[in-house]
């Protein structure tokens, strides 16, 4: 049984995958085609051009955590160039196969470079950057984890941060039961799709989180499907 009242710590299988890359370029293929179908997407690039267009500079710095095979990254940058603004986007991932395969997927955009390294240990004091993005990345951490990346994006920051992540409930998980059915090919996303709604986030665990850094402004929005996203601005006073 689930225990719906809080966060579950069962791991996801891709937290230890040693497949080789096919298959894992395969799993971020099912993934991204969610992502893709659902607007997961969407939710990430909207919400980081938003913060663009509310600090205006003639570039901007993004920093994607949890980057996987860089398809946000692309996305940002095709957006990017669709507004004509300049940007230089980083992505930072913890499995050398992904970024081999988003190096190898990222070939036609110059403006994106990747970095292999642990989010929660890596020293980024020589990133400078204005906005921090990380999309379906939180839940894969305990709380305490959470709190030390929270820290670690507030510091990196200059503009604001974007969180894209999973609601916790019981509808979204019979749900997405069914559309794996349909929609996704391999195993290993469809038992990590399921085990990444039972790890992630009522609202209210959220804004606790939020109060642990009063000095960012935050907004938490509830997005289709079963996304929250958690905007984190600099400079302004503290409303939830």
């Amino acid at each position: 049984m689930i225990d719906w009242t809080r966060r579950s710590e069962q791991k996801e299988l891709m937290d230890d995958f040693t497949g080789p890359v096919g298959e894992l370029a395969t799993v971020l293929q099912d993934i991204t085609r969610v992502n893709r179908i659902l607007g997961g997407n969407k939710i990430t690039v909207d919400a980081v051009f938003k913060l663009i267009g509310e600090f205006q500079k003639e570039s901007y710095t993004i920093l994607d955590m949890g980057c996987a095979d860089g398809n946000m990254l692309r996305n940002i940058a095709l957006e990017a160039r669709k507004r004509t603004i300049d940007v230089k986007l980083i992505g930072v991932e913890l499995s050398s196969d992904a970024v081999m395969l988003a190096r190898k997927a990222s070939e036609d955009f110059p403006e994106i470079s990747y970095h292999i390294k642990d989010i929660l240990t890596a020293d980024f004091s020589d990133f400078n950057c204005d906005i921090v993005t990380t999309t379906l990345t939180m839940h894969h951490f305990n709380n305490e984890g959470i709190l030390q990346f929270l820290h670690q994006f507030e510091r990196l920051s200059t503009i604001g941060i974007v969180i894209n992540d999973l609601e916790r409930s019981k509808l979204a998980y019979w749900l997405f039961k069914a559309f794996s059915r349909l929609f996704i090919r391999t195993k290993t996303a469809r038992i990590d799709g399921l085990i990444s709604i039972t790890r992630s986030f009522s609202r209210s665990e959220l804004e606790a989180f939020a109060k642990k850094l009063p000095k960012l402004d935050h907004r938490i929005s509830w997005k289709w499907a079963f996304r929250y996203v958690w905007v984190m601005r600099k400079q302004r006073q503290n409303n939830i």
